[in-house]
């Protein structure tokens, strides 16, 4: 029997370069902070599914979707050597649940509940920079990020982000000093995006446009005290990806 799905994870999964380029990695900060944290919601939603919280949050959920599923032999035998040269317990878990859950969605999609894919934001992730650690207060180092996991619970309440295109995640990652700004009126609701970069000094003033990519704008005014009167609120990074993510999802799509 193919086993295409999983065939192609574990390939993206063998290209990954655990620890990576220092420079290549901190480029993708932003990027990476928001796909941990849709990986976190992910998965707090998956275990509460399968009353797997005590798992959460780096776990292979598929014996508990379908004790009975087994990768083909071949399939399995790769899988095996290339967790062997996986960092860690939690990296090598989940990496086994991305290919075992893509197997088992190609040969019985309907054994899986209506929830969105669990690893995809975990693998990208990975594929941004590779590996994340534990720090001794139980936290996430990111590389160029300390990240709280908090708990299940408080996950289940994170805003979705499902715009996980590479055009998208890469509007996220940015050089330079970055500030964030939406109109008041459309905060939420496909709002006007800008940004306002500075390099080495220099202003950068861009604008999220239709074609998912960021364009030199005059929209944004020179002071603080003018951009309020202009009706701009500042972001943080998190609240400007929901709006990317809100601009480029189809409404309606499942979370």
């Amino acid at each position: 029997m193919s086993e295409g799905a999983a065939s192609v994870m574990l390939n993206r999964l063998r290209a990954v370069e655990w620890v990576g380029d220092w420079d290549h990695v901190l480029a993708r900060v932003p990027s990476r902070r928001i796909l941990m944290r849709e990986y976190l919601r992910r998965a707090a939603l998956w275990a509460q599914e399968y009353s797997v919280e005590s798992a959460w949050p780096f776990f292979d959920v598929t014996e508990r979707v379908d004790p009975g599923f087994r990768l083909s032999p071949g399939t399995a035998a790769e899988l095996e050597a290339y967790l062997s040269r996986v960092p860690g317990r939690e990296l090598r878990a989940t990496c086994a649940g991305a290919v075992r859950l893509a197997g088992m969605r190609e040969r019985n999609p309907a054994a899986l509940p209506d929830l969105p894919d669990l690893y995809e934001p975990l693998v990208l992730f990975y594929e941004r920079g590779g590996e994340f650690v534990r720090d001794d207060a139980g936290g996430l180092d990111l590389t160029g990020v300390s990240f709280r996991p908090g708990t299940p619970r408080g996950n289940l309440g994170t805003p979705p982000f499902r715009a996980l295109g590479e055009t998208v995640l890469d509007a996220l990652d940015a050089r330079g000093r970055v500030s964030y700004y939406a109109h008041r009126a459309a905060v939420g609701n496909r709002a006007l995006l800008v940004r306002r970069r500075v390099v080495r000094g220099e202003r950068h003033d861009e604008l999220f446009g239709p074609d998912l990519r960021w364009e030199p704008t005059e929209r944004l005014p020179d002071t603080e005290e003018a951009i309020k009167a202009a009706g701009l609120v500042p972001l943080d990074g998190i609240a400007a990806a929901e709006l990317i993510g809100a601009a480029t999802t189809p409404r309606g799509a499942p979370a």
